[in-house]
């Protein structure tokens, strides 16, 4: 059986994303972090950036914010909807490594992130969702007000409770994730 080997997904952090998320600066921090760790263990590092009319691709919004950057070698999945398998090669990129389990952070909780997630369990991957190491924006739905901290709430207690069989699921703190 081929080794299962894990990867730090990082989803649209993006410069045109980021404005008004929740603890923007504390999570581009966590995760500048976590990317230093995988680079140093041998994890596999995987960029997702989103495009659209207004967030086109080499744009200024389109860049990867906070002093995020992508080294040689590691794989840019470009994606316009909001799950990142969505016809993109992610799944074949993540094949070739023999990846098998997902650290997942970024932005757009409550889209990108949990959608993308979702996706990942239901395809077959473990997944640890990093509780500090994703962020959105307030929201609004009918009338009610969804501040960005409740919507990471919700999606961190989502995840902590999510099964599939023969299936790993956590949640964790950027400062107690295992990466590898």
């Amino acid at each position: 059986m081929t080794e299962r080997r894990s990867a730090l997904l990082i989803i649209d952090l993006q410069v045109g994303v980021m404005p008004g998320c929740h603890d923007g600066e504390g999570v581009l921090s966590r995760v500048r972090t976590l990317v230093s760790r995988a680079r140093d263990e041998g994890v596999a590092v995987v960029w997702v950036q989103h495009h659209e009319p207004g967030l086109e691709v080499g744009s200024a919004g389109w860049q990867l914010a906070g002093g995020l950057q992508i080294a040689d070698g590691e794989p840019l999945i470009r994606k316009a909807y909001r799950d990142a398998f969505a016809e993109t090669p992610l799944t074949e990129v993540l094949g070739s490594s023999s990846i098998g389990r997902l650290v997942i952070v970024g932005a757009q909780s409550d889209y990108c992130v949990r959608t993308t997630a979702q996706a990942a369990a239901a395809r077959g991957f473990d997944v640890t969702l990093v509780s500090d190491a994703h962020t959105t924006t307030d929201s609004e739905w009918g009338g009610v007000s969804i501040s960005g901290e409740q919507i990471i709430a919700h999606t961190n207690r989502y995840f902590a409770g999510l099964r599939y069989p023969e299936r790993e699921f956590a949640v964790a703190p950027a400062s107690a994730v295992v990466l590898s």
